[in-house]
């Protein structure tokens, strides 16, 4: 039984359609990533999976329980996050932990005994007396995340969890996520970082209420419509990046072609080698450095699926 399965999913506001059919499978244990553009429908997806909004359409099932039929059973088994701290700033981190505690009905001993697996767990300890307000970024999101913990869910879901926080925060909250997906926790998670996406063991990627990807980030990278048949990918180092990448876009069997970093990749025409590539830029005037074959990173993945999609939707309109 996977920990949570989603079947045309749809949820309306009135005459606007926020998700669209949407279906996927979180397999137990999984770190499952949940991709898109600000508004696209996740955190509505996640509202309707806890039992927060009513479903328009579809059928979801959370640990095995119908979310339509169950949706207090379901919040009993899960955890919640939101992209926004929303513990109590005028509160301790102990304070904090002790109220939502109670709030999941637990009491003395017992509440005691999780509060304290929960600090170890998270290592808070140093900061269990001071006010949450004064927290860093980092540690609110350790704090939030142990707030949510204190029940034992079996699933946690964490929107945008690391949204605002600096480098070394995140990576410590992902050590911290791998660490308790081994303890067999199934993790929910939305986010704009494609290295975060990198982590996740699964994938699905939903744009404007649509989902448009779902598998383990090596199958999306191995999609047909990411590198089409008849075509290859290159990553192009070259000075002056920005005056190179509007060179490359004027040549011919430039399929297309992108920034990332002080680099450029391209998806060209399999006629279009390296050499041939290299030597029709710096007959234009790039100071081609280096070319080389690409494997698409998930970004790349991302940018050409939400392109075919605008493409596909635009024609039917």
């Amino acid at each position: 039984m996977p920990a949570i399965r989603a079947e045309n999913l749809v949820r309306r506001f009135g005459d606007f359609t926020a998700v669209d059919g949407v279906s996927f499978t979180v397999e137990k244990g999984e770190i499952f990533g949940f991709l898109g553009p600000n508004g696209s429908g996740k955190t509505v997806t996640i509202k309707m999976l806890i039992g927060i909004l009513p479903l328009s359409g579809g059928a979801a099932w959370v640990d095995g329980i119908d979310v339509r039929v169950d949706p207090e059973g379901v919040r009993n088994r899960i955890g919640y996050m939101s992209q926004k701290f929303s513990l109590y700033d005028d509160l301790t981190v102990l304070e904090n932990l002790r109220f939502y505690g109670k709030v999941y009905g637990l009491q003395g001993r017992l509440l005691n005994r999780k509060i304290a697996a929960v600090i170890e767990q998270n290592e808070i300890g140093d900061y269990r007396d001071r006010l949450a307000g004064r927290l860093s970024g980092g540690w609110k999101q350790r704090l939030a995340l142990g707030c949510a913990m204190l029940h034992e869910p079996k699933i946690l879901y964490l929107d945008e969890p690391t949204a605002g926080i600096d480098p070394v925060a995140r990576r410590q909250l992902w050590d911290l996520l791998f660490q308790l997906s081994g303890q067999g926790i199934t993790f929910f998670v939305t986010t704009h970082y494609m290295d975060e996406a990198e982590r996740c063991s699964h994938l699905a990627y939903i744009h404007y209420g649509k989902l448009i990807a779902d598998g383990t980030p090596e199958s999306l990278r191995a999609l047909p419509d990411i590198t089409p048949p008849g075509t290859r990918r290159f990553e192009i180092t070259a000075g002056e990046v920005t005056t190179a990448l509007n060179i490359a876009r004027r040549i011919e069997g430039m399929r297309s072609a992108t920034i990332f970093g002080r680099s450029i990749h391209a998806l060209v025409d399999d006629s279009l080698g390296q050499e041939q590539l290299a030597g029709a830029m710096r007959a234009r005037g790039a100071r081609v450095e280096e070319i080389r074959p690409l494997t698409p990173s998930l970004e790349d993945v991302f940018v050409e699926l939400t392109c075919r999609h605008q493409r596909m939707t635009g024609a039917a309109a």
